[in-house]
């Protein structure tokens, strides 16, 4: 199937190109709308994905213009359009909708219902709207990129699985060699006749070794098309009623849970990073406009242009930090993009309220950008946040960890989020309330362990005192003042009050979470231990550094011969094992510590370069909980501990109460 992709987000686009492509989609971009409209008249295509937004000729008007009936020699007049925007307001909706667009999906969205929705709307110019196609016992299922005859799988090269999706949903059509081209080549990669034959050949080998009879038949002088099945009436001589149209939300809550089999859900994780990485530049530029504009604003010298300029930017910002992850930053940006599409009629207050989003803005990106390749986990953000900042809580691992409770007392919902995410990483159960009535029922029913409390959340800050006031007399509890900058004899009545500390709203959500860590004083908890056995003795090292900051208690081996006296001696939590070691390798040991009563129930963790299916297969048949590919990413690796160390302690309450 081939997709016309107009998007002039560079990063995005990127990113939407590998997904759709390991999807088995042949996709072409467009950067503006000119350009896209211009492809749309020289190729035809299966699908457009179209963003609402584009330089030179909107997505609204690329629609309109596609509809209309005066472009009767269009091949993608009537081409499936599925319009993308960073825009959720229902007037956008309404106006892509009108303009003719099949469907709408908001940015930043989830890869699996795009995927959903695009398989959907490739269905609807279809006869057949099974999610499989079929001819006779041979399926193709479309969401996990299978091929099936008789339930067992035809293994296709990419090229040879496109080539028979397009047969089989074209079941009655002849393609010829320039429309088998047309379809499934790029641009770039034209093939010669000779190249596309042997695709064809390729095809019908493999089928037949499975036992399909030859589907495919040659037209001579026009092309190839698939045979008509024996087994079942012509698609235009069935009696049987059209199966609805899935909707795609049911299809993305089906069984299909990552991307595909083609990009696994880590393989995603690591390219939407690669991706931040290399286009991070680009988005810190659009940032740069909107803080001209701002600053312009407050100097009464914001022209018009660039006003719209710098929404164009918050806009942008606000679908693509959200599909990279950053969720709190593309929250940020809508709310700029609201506030900047009105900056002429913005009072004094609101203008501050602008002017410190867009601080906020900066300092969310830049605090991602900090942590590196890990800015997409949370596990691996907490892991950057432990090491470089010094934060002396050590993650929950054991049972004598107790969730803290947070309340948040904040009309700021942004801020509040952005804090929010982060104590959640720590592992604090978190409340907000925006304004003290709720504030005060949360307090009795979540009974929390420290408040953050923004003084003018009641409207004035001297009722802000008052509720201070009342929550430390009355219940103990610790609070933390979280406000503006405030005077001296704020902070003097703050400390008479009883409260822990004041904290201004210019400072990074982890500094915040530092100062309620230190606050509550929480204890260190019992470390679990780990025994590392590799023969690479620096390797050894690194995964020292990377799990120790954790709390872990890392014990090293480099030679496997020792092993069984030094697990002995240490009576790991948990093992990490290297595949390939002189001797003895990982799956020996794997299999020696299964064989044993003692240590046979330990969470086991196979360390290896090597990803193949013969490899992994041996793994887990070895007895493996998990497999960690190196080059091993500190994220990953300590989200795997953590997972296996709490699925070992589940067990283990389990059999104490006789549940297993």
């Amino acid at each position: 199937m081939r997709i016309l992709l107009v998007e002039d987000d560079a990063g995005i686009a990127d990113l939407l190109k590998q997904v759709l492509t390991a999807q088995h989609y042949v996709v072409e971009i467009a950067s503006d709308g000119q350009i896209g409209w211009e492809l749309a008249e020289s190729f035809e295509y299966d699908l457009i994905l179209l963003d609402l937004m584009l330089p030179k000729l909107s997505g609204i008007h690329f629609c309109q213009q596609l509809r209309q009936t005066n472009y009767p020699a269009l091949l993608n007049r009537n081409t499936p359009v599925l319009m993308m925007t960073g825009a959720d307001a229902g007037t956008n909706r309404i106006a892509g909708l009108d303009a003719g667009a099949d469907d709408y999906i908001a940015k930043p969205f989830d890869f699996d219902e795009l995927l959903a929705r695009v398989r959907a709307l490739l269905r609807r110019g279809n006869i057949e709207r099974s999610p499989l196609l079929v001819w006779e016992e041979l399926q193709l299922d479309p969401s996990l990129c299978q091929v099936r005859y008789k339930g067992q799988p035809v293994h296709l090269s990419a090229k040879e699985y496109k080539l028979l999706e397009l047969f089989l949903r074209h079941p009655q059509r002849i393609f010829s060699y320039g429309t088998l081209i047309e379809h499934l080549w790029a641009l770039e990669e034209i093939p010669t006749e000779n190249a596309i034959r042997a695709q064809i050949k390729g095809v019908r080998k493999k089928l037949r070794e499975a036992g399909v009879a030859d589907c495919i038949e040659t037209i001579y002088g026009l092309g190839y098309r698939l045979k008509e099945s024996p087994a079942q009436p012509p698609p235009h001589e069935s009696n049987q009623p059209t199966a609805p149209v899935e909707e795609p939300q049911a299809i993305a809550s089906s069984a299909l849970q990552s991307v595909s089999l083609q990009l696994t859900q880590a393989q995603l994780t690591t390219s939407i990073e690669q991706f931040w990485q290399q286009y991070q530049p680009q988005y810190q530029e659009r940032l740069r406009v909107i803080e001209q504009a701002v600053f312009a604003m407050e100097t009464a010298t914001l022209g018009e242009s660039l006003r719209q300029q710098a929404q164009r930017e918050a806009h942008t910002l606000k679908g693509s930090l959200g599909s990279f992850g950053l969720e709190a930053a593309s929250e940020i940006s809508g709310e700029i993009e609201r506030l900047l599409q009105n900056a002429d009629r913005l009072d004094q207050p609101q203008k501050k309220h602008l002017s410190e989003l867009t601080l906020r803005l900066r300092q969310a990106m830049e605090f991602s950008l900090e942590a590196g390749a890990n800015v997409l986990n949370p596990l691996g953000l907490l892991s950057e946040v432990a090491t470089s900042e010094g934060l002396p809580f050590k993650p929950p691992i054991l049972d004598s960890f107790q969730c803290s409770r947070l309340l948040i007392v904040d009309a700021d919902q942004v801020l509040a989020k952005q804090i929010r995410q982060i104590a959640r990483v720590l592992n604090f159960a978190v409340e907000v309330a925006t304004h003290l009535s709720e504030a005060q029922l949360q307090i009795k029913r979540f009974l929390p362990d420290v408040v953050l409390l923004d003084l003018t959340v009641a409207g004035s800050t001297e009722r802000g005192f008052e509720f201070l006031s009342q929550l430390v007399s009355q219940s103990q509890i610790p609070v933390l003042v979280f406000s503006e900058p405030a005077s001296l004899n704020d902070r003097v009545r703050v400390a008479q009050l009883g409260g822990k500390g004041f904290l201004q709203k210019t400072i990074a959500p982890t500094e915040v979470m530092k100062a309620i860590v230190n606050v509550l004083q929480l204890p260190n908890f019992t470390k679990a231990k780990v025994l590392v056995v590799d023969d690479d003795i620096q390797l050894l090292e690194v995964l020292r550094q990377l799990l120790q900051p954790w709390g872990f208690e890392v014990a090293l081996l480099n030679q496997p011969q020792q092993f069984w006296q030094t697990l002995e001696q240490v009576e790991p939590d948990l093992l990490l094992l290297d595949i390939e070691m002189p001797e003895l390798n990982g799956i020996d040991l794997c299999q020696v510590v299964r064989n044993d009563l003692r240590w046979g129930d330990v969470p086991i963790l196979i360390l290896s370069a090597h990803n193949d299916e013969t490899t992994v297969q041996q793994v887990f048949m070895a007895g493996a909980d998990d497999y960690v590919s190196k080059p091993i990413r500190a994220a990953e690796l300590v989200a795997r501990v953590l997972a296996r160390l709490e699925r070992a302690k589940v067990l283990k309450k389990l059999r104490s109460l006789g549940g297993i």
